[in-house]
Parts: structure tokens; C-alpha cells; sequence
């Protein structure tokens, strides 16, 4: 399928918060949050807020791309969550390697990592092709809460 033509409309995202991709990314920003819980005090304006601000990046790039208004702003938008994987991946493993956290604490973003990159790219691909998946930003439906995640 080279375009969203034969798409129905309802299965169409309106919105950054209808898209899964965006809404594990909060997840994985949740966890970014736990993980640095337990960092040492000192490491609060270093490591810690390093690794909040950059797992906070990746669905933050999403929602902002999107509400460009355009596939084409939307797409460049999307190019930036792989930077922010990287970053994130290498500060988890520099946490891990300094004693802050112990090795099972990455196992989970880690894998997420990867899957989340898959969803990405596949978005990545859909919208280089044509197919419009939530090109625009749209008001949340009727009745949802705005700030329910």
C-alpha cells in the first residue's frame, strides 16, 4: 500500500496520544523517572536530570512533529527519538557501570529501546510514502480527559 487511501478513517490517528508508539514512549519516560529514583543525591542535577530531560525528549519530539501540521514536519520530528534512544541507552549504561543502578534496572528500557525504534521507523515509512497517519493536530475526542496519559 503506497498511500492511506485505503485506509478507513476510523483506524486513522487524530491525534500524538492515539499513536502506541507515542504512548509507550511516555511509558518509557515514567520508568526513566523510577530507574533515577534511588541515584545518589548528588547526581540529581548531573546524571539523574540527563536522563529524565532525555527519556522525556523522545515522546515530547513525537507530540511536537505532529502538531506541525504536515507529514513533512511531522517526519523530521520523528528522525530525532533515534538521537534521544542513543543518548539515553548510553547514559542508562554509564549509570549501571557507576553503581547508580544495577543491570537489571536498563534490562527493561533497553529492550523497549528497540521495539520502540521498529514502531518508529515503520511511521517513518508510512508517512515517506504518502499514507497520511496523524498529520495534523486534531482536539482530543469528546469526553476524554485532556491530561489522562
Amino acid at each position: 500500500m503506497t498511500s492511506g487511501e485505503n485506509i478507513p478513517e476510523s483506524a486513522k490517528a487524530r491525534h500524538y496520544k492515539e499513536l502506541i508508539v507515542w504512548q509507550r514512549a511516555m511509558s518509557l519516560a515514567k520508568l526513566a523517572y523510577q530507574v533515577t529514583d534511588h541515584f545518589p543525591p548528588d547526581e540529581k542535577f548531573e546524571l539523574t536530570s540527563l536522563i529524565r530531560r532525555t527519556a522525556v525528549s523522545i515522546p515530547s519530539s513525537m507530540a511536537k512533529g505532529q502538531a506541525r501540521y504536515g507529514a513533512r514536519g511531522f517526519l523530521q520530528h520523528l528522525s530525532y527519538p533515534d538521537g534521544y534512544w542513543a543518548e539515553l541507552e548510553t547514559q542508562l549504561l554509564l549509570s549501571i557501570e557507576l553503581g547508580f543502578s544495577v543491570a537489571s534496572d536498563g534490562e527493561e528500557p533497553l529492550k523497549e529501546f528497540d521495539e520502540l525504534q521498529r514502531m518508529l521507523h515503520a511511521i517513518i515509512r508510512k508517512l515517506a510514502s504518502g499514507s497520511p497517519l496523524a498529520t495534523r493536530h486534531s482536539p482530543l475526542p469528546s469526553g476524554e480527559a485532556k491530561d489522562s496519559f
